[in-house]
């Protein structure tokens, strides 16, 4: 059957409709904390039950309890922080007050704050990253954009960023009525930042020949320069799946979450996000949530030895990529020829293709993708 909700139910913090309006009526009586996308995004998750079961932004106990033990203060198996920061001079509320959230001067959140507690920066990078290593985006965030201070509470959702790809987008209490209608038990979760190539294709279908229908999740957010961009991802992926899937076996929609990057415990937080849709078993390939060398390319994969009782069942896998003398898809375990035979799927060769605008190979790239990505007129993040 359909996955139970991580901690047991999903947790929604939708505000009714009076409460919303009660609130912005009197908005400017509030005092205001102005985030970023990264938490504007997850103020959004929390309130539809994406990160379930938390109801808001941590409090100290629970956030010590992450960093220490990747365990939520019940433990709950939980590996990322989700938090909001604030600095001391535009903290004018305390304890038992009730705070807006505010992304570009629109209200998204109402807070009831509950703890109020300092930001140690060198001990939240090196646990959460294991660095503190300025060049890793995850560790550049918390010394050079997070305030001094920690704000905790729970939440009540009263509004979201605008979504350009809200036909793409299905929120955990949709997904589950979704997978039931279509009969699935067993549902894989993959999630995507990138274009698809043969590599992504076969991962994923060799984790739809054991189970009953497969959830791709590509995750729309800030990405890195050089990066497709979301609309060229969500076209090729359509296309993917319209030519070469069976019908009703996959269903695509988007996840609004910006990376951390933090390798092992990211993929972690990854596989608990899937569970809350609904899907029994999620893909860790290679070097998932990773960036440069920071991590091993199996790292991601060893530390579900650590959660026996997550509650998704992790699927593992070792590169994919063509090799001439097998004539075909394979990878390490099954293919006993020599490196001089292996052509890897690289993201940095469709790029590479596509801006000095050569053919891209059929065992590469499917044509119907290579077409979506080679017509954009600007299809990378500048």
């Amino acid at each position: 059957m359909v996955s139970k909700p991580h901690g047991g139910r999903l947790i929604i913090r939708i505000a009714s409709e009076n409460r919303r309006s009660a609130v912005l009526g009197a908005a400017d009586e509030y005092p205001v904390i102005s985030i970023g996308l990264r938490e504007a995004y997850d103020v959004e998750n929390i309130g539809y039950g994406v990160y379930s079961p938390l109801d808001g932004f941590m409090v100290y106990e629970d956030l010590e309890n992450v960093l220490m033990n990747m365990r939520l203060s019940n433990d709950l198996p939980w590996t990322m922080p989700i938090v909001v920061s604030v600095d001391e001079d535009s903290m004018d509320f305390g304890v038992g007050d009730e705070v807006l959230l505010s992304y570009m001067d629109r209200p998204l959140a109402v807070m009831q704050v509950e703890d109020i507690y300092r930001l140690d920066r060198r001990l939240y990078a090196e646990r959460v990253f294991g660095t503190t290593d300025p060049s890793h985006p995850g560790v550049y965030n918390v010394f050079r954009e997070m305030g001094e201070y920690l704000v905790g509470g729970r939440i009540e959702l009263l509004d979201t960023v605008d979504n350009p790809y809200a036909r793409f987008y299905l929120r955990p209490m949709e997904t589950r009525v979704l997978f039931r209608e279509r009969g699935w038990k067993t549902i894989v979760g993959f999630q995507t930042r990138n274009a698809p190539h043969l590599g992504h294709e076969y991962v994923q279908k060799t984790a739809l020949s054991f189970v009953d229908g497969i959830f791709i999740n590509p995750v729309v957010g800030r990405k890195k320069r050089g990066d497709f961009k979301d609309e060229v991802i969500l076209e090729a992926y359509s296309e993917l799946v319209k030519h070469y899937y069976p019908k009703d076996s996959a269903v695509l929609s988007i996840v609004r979450y910006e990376m951390r990057y933090a390798g092992p415990r990211e993929a972690i937080h990854h596989a608990i996000m899937r569970k809350n849709f609904g899907c029994t078993h999620f893909i860790v390939g290679r070097d998932h949530a990773g960036v440069g060398d920071f991590y091993g390319p199996y790292d991601a994969q060893e530390i579900f030895r650590e959660f026996p009782d997550l509650g998704v069942t992790p699927v593992f896998f070792k590169e994919f990529f063509y090799c001439r003398r097998c004539g075909g898809i394979v990878h390490e375990r099954i293919c006993p020829h020599d490196e001089s035979n292996r052509v890897r799927f690289s993201g940095t060769y469709v790029r590479e293709a596509i801006l000095e605008g050569r053919d891209i190979p059929d065992y590469i790239v499917r044509p119907e993708v290579a077409r979506v990505l080679m017509s954009h007129p600007d299809p990378f993040v500048s």
